[in-house]
């Protein structure tokens, strides 16, 4: 297969675009969120095995009984970006952390200097919501800061887990 592949799929918190190439996970945005790519020459193919298995974990994530995905996701982004992602899909299910946290942990990696603001800039980019959990990520303060999807999702997101985390 060659193309990006797409689908809308529907969820507790409003449709979801999913977008694939090859046999991975390259997107998954929530209906006109902030950031939404322009889908025009995107092929509509529903039934792509990847999508058939996202659409199964979403229903167990949202359940409250899938925690952990194991299928390939391949966001497209700059080396930075792709790093402050990875560091995403380390937080444990129902846990939260801090901008500052994350730049301390990608600064203490790779012996460079990294700010919160800039981590907050790759973080609003993130490419696949809820998967790469970026949801998870709170200000210092312990308040629900920005959150592309809209704060509504944010909070809604860590409420499920919280009621599920056991």
């Amino acid at each position: 297969m060659s193309g990006i592949y797409t689908c809308l799929i529907d969820t507790p918190l409003g449709q979801m675009r999913a977008s694939a190439k090859n046999e991975a996970l390259t997107g998954l945005w929530f209906e006109g969120q902030k950031y939404y790519p322009n889908t025009k020459e995107w092929i509509e193919a529903d039934e792509h095995k990847i999508f058939m298995v996202l659409k199964v974990w979403l229903e167990g994530y949202f359940a409250g009984k899938k925690r952990n995905h194991d299928f390939p996701l391949s966001p497209e982004g700059t080396p930075f970006q792709l790093k402050v992602w990875n560091t995403l899909g380390k937080i444990e299910y129902a846990k939260n952390t801090t901008y500052g946290k994350i730049a301390m942990s990608i600064a203490h990696d790779t012996m460079l200097r990294v700010s919160a603001r800039a981590v907050g800039g790759a973080i609003r980019r993130n490419p696949i919501s809820i998967l790469i959990p970026c949801h998870r990520v709170i200000g210092v303060n312990q308040s629900l800061t920005g959150y592309a999807g809209g704060i509504d999702k944010k909070q809604f997101l860590l409420e499920l887990e919280s009621k599920y985390k056991n």
